[in-house]
């Protein structure tokens, strides 16, 4: 997994009052925890642009006033109207504790249903799983090859070593989809097998 560094200070007074003066300079209040201690820091908006704004999850390095931390992203609030960046959660990652992550789901292949006519659909953009940092990959990809019309790759299907899906195993995680010119033509094939 790659890693996206961050530097930042610590924020002094962690209040409503003193956020609303940090984000009208730009600058996102944040929180680390699960570690030995709660940190609160900040930084601009322009250090988290690409680390919010990717499919990708990236395992983040903090620095803030010299001292490092090694986090995930977990938590993001945006303005309602705005869609501005107003604060940020991460979750320290230590060596010995499991995390949970969304994993983004990247769709491999040129299904077999999709030359027969039908659309192919992703469910789920993102599978939450559960493991040690150092097992998570960037992105879980799903080959899509063998699937025929109306077939699906299910939760229970996705095998990743290292960490459990942790998403009910019966949900589709990707279907091919019968489209309307695809059931026209299975219904002229088999008017024309009935002559």
């Amino acid at each position: 997994m790659k890693t996206f560094q961050i530097k930042g200070t610590a924020r002094l007074g962690v209040g409503k009052k003193d956020s609303k003066v940090l984000r009208a300079s730009d600058i996102v209040p944040c929180v680390i925890y699960g570690g030995d201690k709660v940190v609160h820091f900040q930084a601009h908006e322009n250090e988290f642009r690409k680390l919010v704004y990717t499919p990708k999850v990236y395992q983040t390095e903090i620095e803030v006033d010299g001292n490092k931390y090694n986090a995930f992203m977990q938590a993001l609030q945006f303005h309602p109207v705005t869609d501005k960046l107003l604060h940020i959660d991460f979750l320290e990652i230590r060596e010995n504790v499991p995390v949970k992550l969304e994993i983004p789901v990247r769709l491999d292949g040129y299904a077999k249903g999709i030359q027969q006519g039908g659309r192919l659909k992703a469910n789920l953009r993102t599978l939450k799983a559960k493991g040690f940092s150092k097992d998570f990959p960037d992105e879980i990809v799903i080959d899509v090859t063998d699937l025929a019309l109306s077939e699906s790759v299910r939760v229970g299907d996705v095998k990743v070593t290292g960490i459990e899906i942790l998403n009910a195993k019966s949900v589709p995680v990707a279907t091919v989809v019968v489209t309307r010119a695809a059931r026209a033509a299975m219904a002229d094939a088999a008017s024309g097998k009935k002559k």
